[in-house]
């Protein structure tokens, strides 16, 4: 198995076109410990490549298309990235990241992160472009990183805490109802640790919601500040990591973070402001005989002022449209436990997990979740088979007063590769 070291620096491994791959080639190829390709060019210029990918089997009872039907049967290809790692100054880096962000609905390759970055000292850092916004761990994870493969859907039914604004559309948008995607945005962001890494800080200015109720472009604010009690958490950037199998140490991480946008949600005519803060919290214990407890946890508190709900109720009907975010609170909390014991060649690691959300003037919605991961190489080749139970995956995003939707089962099993 890869080190810590190794699993991290897979992550950042970018895209790359290819008369860029030739050029690399040309000027020479130069291994280094890290996954993916490294071309170097010269001391101090260097592009790496990557890819990831993750697929999945659901099925959901009384899902099916047909009217009174049993459980639907679907495969998905719930992400597909190719990746760009470079340096092209001592302190300055670029990363360009690809997603398939329409893969079920017949696949177009586009773009997910380009991030110029200037990084100079561990205290202050600074990088422009689409990146992700800080939020909370689950958003910080992203999908490859997550300790469970349906942290954020279970194929296309919502299995996790409310999306923040910037993960509320997979399109970019110009019309009132998109303020991202996939969690990134258009920005810059500022960060640094102090301390010797144990406080860690994130400080971003973005776009957030493009027209409609944004109609005087206000810019949405982002903060995402984490101290870590025992070891320090190693990873890209700002970035987190559900687990790290162990090879991390014992982790203790308290963090808070905090979006604010004036005019943030409703319609034109009907805007709110929104104020999302949340709370989240990672402990990993490695035990004496090398086997690893996982606990992770996060806790939201949403809040708009303003958009009522017959605007809620409008852009339901489709009367018009508009960015209908969550407002009241939710949580996500679960459990695993690594066994040390290689059974052919990976480790299993059964999980249990509980998601409440409880919206302002609509009904609450729960999910409960067990399942099995087979850990072969950390997050680079992992499989996850799960069983979910809640209405929370048939009332999904209906924050309205009228949502309704019942109890159902889902099974899902889950295959992530990356290098």
């Amino acid at each position: 198995m890869k080190n810590f070291n190794e699993q991290q620096t897979s992550r950042r491994k970018q895209r790359l076109l290819p008369s860029l791959v030739l050029a690399a080639l040309a000027t020479g190829h130069a291994p280094e410990s890290q996954s993916g390709a490294t071309f170097k060019i010269d001391e101090t210029k260097w592009l790496s490549l990557g890819a990831g990918l993750r697929s999945s089997f659901t099925a959901v009872e009384s899902a099916a298309p047909a009217p009174g039907s049993d459980w639907s049967n679907d495969f998905f290809i719930d992400n597909m990235r190719l990746y760009l790692n470079a340096q092209v100054h001592k302190y300055i880096k670029l990363e360009i990241n690809s997603e398939c962000q329409t893969c079920n609905h017949g696949g177009e390759l586009r773009l997910l992160d380009a991030i110029g970055k200037l990084e100079f000292h561990p205290m202050v850092n600074l990088w422009v472009g689409r990146m992700l916004v800080p939020a909370e761990r689950r958003e910080m994870n992203g999908p490859f990183f997550s300790a469970v493969h349906n942290i954020f859907l279970a194929g296309d039914n919502i299995s996790g805490t409310p999306f923040v604004p910037a993960d509320f559309n997979l399109v970019i948008r110009n019309d009132g109802t998109s303020a991202g995607s996939f969690g990134r945005d258009d920005g810059v962001t500022l960060w640094g640790a102090f301390f010797k890494g144990r406080f860690q800080y994130a400080l971003g200015v973005f776009q957030g919601l493009r027209g409609g109720a944004n109609a005087n472009d206000n810019p949405l604010y982002a903060q995402r500040f984490a101290f870590n009690f025992l070891s320090v958490e190693k990873n890209p950037g700002y970035y987190t990591s559900g687990t790290y199998y162990g090879k991390g140490g014992d982790i203790l991480t308290l963090a808070v973070s905090n979006q604010y946008q004036e005019d943030g949600a409703g319609i034109l005519g009907d805007a709110g402001n929104f104020r999302g803060t949340s709370v989240d919290l990672l402990f990993e214990k490695v035990l004496g005989n090398d086997g690893v407890i996982t606990l992770n946890g996060e806790y939201k508190n949403y809040g708009i002022s303003g958009f009522g709900m017959a605007s809620r109720q409008a852009i339901k009907a489709g009367v018009t449209t508009g960015f209908a975010m969550f407002e009241g609170n939710a949580y996500d909390v679960s459990g695993m436990y690594l066994f040390p014991q290689k059974v052919v060649f990976g480790q299993f690691q059964p999980f249990v997990r509980y998601v409440n959300v409880m919206p302002v003037n609509s009904s609450d919605r729960n999910m409960s979740e067990v399942g099995v991961n087979y850990v072969i190489d950390g997050h680079n080749a992992r499989i996850g088979v799960s069983w979910q139970h809640g209405d929370l995956m048939t009332k999904g995003l209906d924050y309205t007063n009228t949502a309704t939707g019942d109890d159902v089962n889902a099974f899902s099993v889950g295959f992530q590769w990356q290098i």
